[in-house]
């Protein structure tokens, strides 16, 4: 009798597929019972997903929205969002999710550059209905409830899907000019990896079928809704939580099943301070993975001594659509080690590259550009063509904005922020945005907001000012004055005031200068 074919793995089959569309027919083929999305308002298993996305697409052309036309979400994680995305993306309809911790004014203006056709509200956000309303193109918003209600009542029609290279997200990174710009990704871009990977037992890629993975971190960010992307694309259960709270991670390891979950330091601080911590099993998390800042040394053995896990630092951008370098388990020591202070080595697939102020490569242990190539990086910048050519080479590069070197084992080592971004548990903060609301403060002359080190956040935002000529500065009217008109993470934690700001010759602001002082004894200036 012939020997029956050994059956390909889940990786194998799925390498080629590089499209929502595609992943959903084939899970929902596969594994029609097996969960898919379990949220704060639905769970929702493959089969079902296939159809519920399928209902929402002939919504979508009912509302003449079609292919390259975008939708906006504001509010935090649910099963409501991933199934919206999942929807959009089949079609080429584009989703772009808003933070939810913006003001009013940051929100609106996003859904409003984005030209979205629609606003889906999460629940507890529908006093913002009026003010989505009111932009010009917005033909509907939708509550929760009412989104829901929508989509139960479609009949799903024929539709003709998107294709790897089209794109399906928009994630607005803020620039140093202080205005949002909208990472535009594609199919290609979230999925593209998979295949290089194969082969690899990178623990980051591998995965097996009776894993969970956790959505904990919001959807506006890559590090939340490419949480979800990594889920359907293994066709695996995504745990979504509307928003991370220690508590609310306890449950979901303890009766979800989950296996593994991005975090950011900060908040692997908070879960350890909880007074519930100790009392749960966490005995079936495989990986922890982290990224947005390294993790120090005590908290890696506080971590490992009560999760038991395995640790994975995620090094990328949203422009990067997430994950270019991985440090593996292999590589933590709770003694420390070298490579701990790396970002890791790139994925299968990457090419990553320093070079100087010229674009000339540099060696090994030369500080220059970190720049990276992969089917990872972003279409471009939407409707910003000069951004996206400072940044996109025609080639294919894409311009990180970090300093630092490669060493002769090809692990990449950050030094310092070429952009002045500033990253707070896990948040972008720009200077620029952050100084353009306190300019209009009646005491402030000139103000420059620096990054400096914070044990809870690694770092927090400092606004450095000076005071208009016989005006004296109260620095928390400084604090106050920016929560009216910026998210709570951009506020000032601190406020200095000094006679004048230091310049180069040129006029530039010397913001090196001002971190200095509170960076001493630090390796780097990046906490």
């Amino acid at each position: 009798m012939a020997q029956a074919a050994a059956r390909p793995s889940t990786a194998e089959r799925t390498a080629d597929l590089f499209t929502f569309d595609a992943f959903l027919r084939f899970w929902a083929e596969d594994r029609p019972r097996g969960i898919a999305l379990d949220g704060p308002d639905r769970t929702l298993d493959f089969g079902q997903l296939d159809g519920v996305t399928a209902q929402a697409i002939a919504g979508f052309a009912q509302l003449g929205i079609a292919k390259g036309d975008r939708i906006a979400w504001f509010g935090k994680n649910s099963t409501l969002y991933f199934t919206l995305f999942f929807a959009a993306a089949r079609v080429g309809v584009v989703m772009v999710p808003i933070g939810w911790r913006l003001a009013p004014a940051e929100a609106t203006w996003i859904a409003r550059d984005a030209q979205a056709k629609a606003v889906f509200l999460g629940e507890g956000f529908e006093a913002m209905a009026d003010a989505f309303a009111a932009l010009p193109g917005v033909g509907r918003v939708f509550t929760q409830d009412q989104a829901w209600e929508w989509i139960d009542r479609q009949q799903p029609c024929d539709f003709a899907p998107a294709g790897p290279d089209d794109a399906v997200l928009q994630l607005y990174t803020s620039g140093t000019t202080g205005n949002p710009k909208g990472a535009v990704l594609s199919n290609r871009n979230l999925f593209g990896l998979r295949k290089q990977s194969l082969g690899s037992e990178q623990p980051y890629t591998t995965m097996t079928d009776d894993e969970a993975i956790l959505v904990a971190m919001p959807c506006a960010h890559i590090g939340g809704t490419g949480l979800g992307v990594m889920a359907v694309g293994a066709g695996l259960p995504a745990v979504i939580l509307a928003e991370f709270e220690p508590r609310a991670v306890f449950d979901a390891v303890e009766h979800k099943g989950v296996t593994r979950f991005f975090i950011v330091p900060a908040a692997l601080q908070m879960l350890l301070n909880h007074p519930d911590c100790a009392r749960t099993d966490f005995s079936r998390v495989k990986y922890i993975i982290y990224g947005a800042s390294p993790i120090p040394l005590m908290l890696l053995r506080e971590c490992i001594a009560m999760f038991k896990a395995e640790f994975i630092q995620a090094y990328g951008m949203t422009e990067t659509t997430g994950t270019i370098c991985m440090l593996p388990p292999e590589d933590h020591d709770v003694n420390g080690n070298q490579r701990m202070r790396s970002a890791g080595k790139p994925l299968p697939g990457v090419e990553v590259r320093v070079v100087d102020e010229n674009g000339t490569p540099l060696g090994p242990n030369q500080i220059g550009e970190i720049q990276t190539r992969s089917s990872n990086n972003m279409l471009g910048y939407w409707n910003l063509p000069e951004a996206t050519a400072k940044t996109l080479s025609p080639d294919g590069w894409i311009a990180t904005g970090d300093a630092g070197y490669l060493d002769e084992d090809g692990y990449v080592y950050m030094h310092d922020r070429i952009k002045d971004m500033i990253i707070s548990g896990g948040e972008n903060v720009y200077p620029a945005q952050v100084e353009s609301a306190i300019y209009g403060h009646p005491d402030v002359l000139e103000v420059a907001v620096i990054g400096v080190p914070d044990e809870k956040w690694g770092e927090a935002v400092k606004a450095v000012c000076v005071p208009k000529p016989g005006h004296t500065i109260d620095p928390q009217s400084i604090i106050d004055w920016t929560r009216e008109r910026l998210a709570g993470f951009k506020v000032p934690k601190s406020v200095d005031v000094i006679a004048a700001l230091p310049r180069n010759p040129s006029g530039k602001i010397l913001r090196r200068t001002l971190r200095e002082p509170y960076w001493q004894g630090f390796e780097r200036q990046v906490n």
